[in-house]
């Protein structure tokens, strides 16, 4: 099994492709050891010390550190995925939930003005979210209020220095130019 390895432009979070699909649907986002537990690729990788986030996407896994090097890091994380794989256990648990699903259950929105939401969906997934997943993240909506477009940011993209400029520059006048409405664009 070859996995091969990106930087993204956090340079907290390195993108790991196993080269086959990791999340068939959806995705799945770790910020602690507790939520891991969930996946047993996620509980792995928690184990080594460094790793504080851990994100799937289809074909991906993201992994988020602290202040240790990645030269020494890479190594067990390689080691981790490469021994998960070829155990054949599942990457999600039974009991898991995506965080997909969890997103749906919490969107706000006025309904009339659920057009422009469908509008606003559209072009995140077909124009932003495919660009972003590139860089090992994700970004979904989360509401529109008042001509304010709530995004949340994921995997590489929570926390990243230049997460910012890609909502205000590029998300931000992109959805303005599709959807008059949208006044702004923020981090939920």
């Amino acid at each position: 099994m070859f996995i091969q390895t990106e930087a993204t432009p956090n340079p907290a979070t390195q993108k790991f492709l196993p080269g086959r699909v990791v999340m068939e649907n959806g995705t799945a986002e770790f910020r602690s050891a507790d939520e891991a537990q969930a996946s047993p690729l996620a509980a792995r990788l928690f184990e080594i010390a460094g790793v504080t986030g851990v994100y799937f996407g289809y074909d991906f896994i993201s992994v988020s550190k602290d202040n240790a090097e990645w030269q020494h890091l890479k190594p067990a994380i390689l080691g981790s995925i490469m021994e998960h794989f070829m155990s054949g256990k599942p990457v999600m648990g039974d009991a898991s939930v995506l965080s997909e699903d969890l997103d749906a259950g919490g969107e706000f929105f006025d309904e009339a003005d659920e057009s422009i939401v469908l509008t606003i969906k559209e072009l995140l997934d077909t124009r932003v979210r495919p660009a972003v997943a590139q860089d090992g993240g994700d970004i979904t909506f989360r509401g529109f209020k008042d001509g304010k477009v709530y995004l949340n940011m994921k995997g590489s993209c929570s926390g990243c220095p230049s997460s910012t400029a890609t909502l205000k520059h590029g998300v931000q006048n992109l959805l303005r130019h599709f959807v008059p409405e949208v006044e702004e664009v923020v981090a939920a």
